[in-house]
């Protein structure tokens, strides 16, 4: 009986989403530099429900190289959900490596990925020194997120300045594929399940082309998504906000009683009147808000759907790659 082919030592997992204009460059740029490394190795490309032609640039790569895999999703789950699906389908032996296809993160920084962790460690991480492209605003929004991921953290920590390009051994990669909730976020999944991991520094750059797809809209409701994922500090902000509420308007109340037995009680003014029953609405809302968006986040979890359908799963054919020169 043929025995069959051994896996390849490494996965390179990348989600797609509408990516047609960049992703063939991203495959010239990253195959020299994985041949370099004289590995075996295997590309998975997630569609994650495109609706350009990335389906058939895949299919296309594909055709040319056979270390090419494709997990085509049933529909657009989002990117969190992408990623998932393409660990779950990753055969590297040795570890997967995590990178976005617009060559903001160059693939040129995965040997830097590999030798890091070559020193002992299971994670590394490309940390951003640069954020090349970026306005301003995103630059600033991003630091504020961080800052605050970091105090709302508690004992996970979360990396400052870093995205989900990073390698993970195999060790570290199937304790994270154990972690199934609905309500994804990478980042703090990543951080949560620990292992030894170490920071390589790189500066990020410009989209090579077509356009993000993360507005300000999408990164905020990102930002829920990890807030609300990754710690409880919201709910107990709205407790330390109900109490702060609770004590001022026992402080009003005791000063309305106070004017009214020494200076009588004059008509009560309507705007005054109008600015405190909106305060004590306001918070209110605020508070039943963060419970609902929590509670919404367990109505979701209960109702055990898969995280994702695949249409079409196209793996590697390590039989058919072609050999590889050996490292140095």
């Amino acid at each position: 009986m043929q025995s069959s082919p051994a896996p390849p030592a490494l996965s390179v997992i990348v989600p797609c989403y509408n990516e047609q204009e960049v992703l063939p460059e991203f495959h010239a740029r990253l195959v020299p530099v994985m041949d370099a490394m004289g590995w075996p190795w295997e590309v998975v490309y997630v569609n994650d429900g495109s609706r350009d032609t990335t389906l058939a640039v895949m299919s296309a790569l594909a055709a040319a190289d056979a270390r090419v895999a494709i997990v085509n999703l049933s529909r657009n789950f989002g990117k969190e959900i992408a990623l998932t699906a393409g660990l779950d389908h990753s055969r590297g032996s040795d570890g997967v490596i995590v990178i976005d296809a617009d060559l903001q993160d160059p693939p040129e920084v995965i040997p830097a990925l590999i030798a890091a962790a070559q020193q002992g460690y299971d994670v590394a991480y490309a940390q951003r020194s640069a954020r090349h492209g970026e306005n301003i605003l995103k630059r600033a929004t991003a630091s504020a997120f961080y800052r605050l991921m970091q105090r709302l953290g508690g004992k996970v920590q979360l990396p400052r300045d870093t995205g989900d390009f990073r390698f993970m051994s195999r060790r570290s990669l199937d304790a994270l594929l154990t972690l199934r909730e609905q309500h994804r976020f990478m980042k703090g999944l990543f951080a949560w399940v620990g292992f030894p991991s170490v920071a390589v520094p790189y500066e990020r750059a410009p989209r090579a082309a077509g356009e993000t797809k993360w507005n300000y809209w999408k990164l905020w409701n990102l930002s829920l998504e990890g807030i609300t994922s990754f710690t409880v500090g919201p709910l107990k902000i709205a407790t330390y906000l109900g109490l702060a509420t609770a004590l001022f308007a026992g402080v009003y109340l005791l000063q309305l009683v106070i004017r009214t037995i020494f200076f009588g009680n004059p008509t009560a003014g309507y705007p005054s009147l109008m600015a405190v029953i909106l305060f004590f609405g306001g918070v209110q809302l605020i508070t039943l808000g963060i419970i609902g968006e929590y509670l919404g986040r367990i109505f979701n979890e209960t109702k055990g759907r898969p995280l994702y359908l695949v249409e079409r799963h196209l793996p590697s054919s390590a039989d058919r790659q072609v050999p590889h020169r050996a490292a140095g």
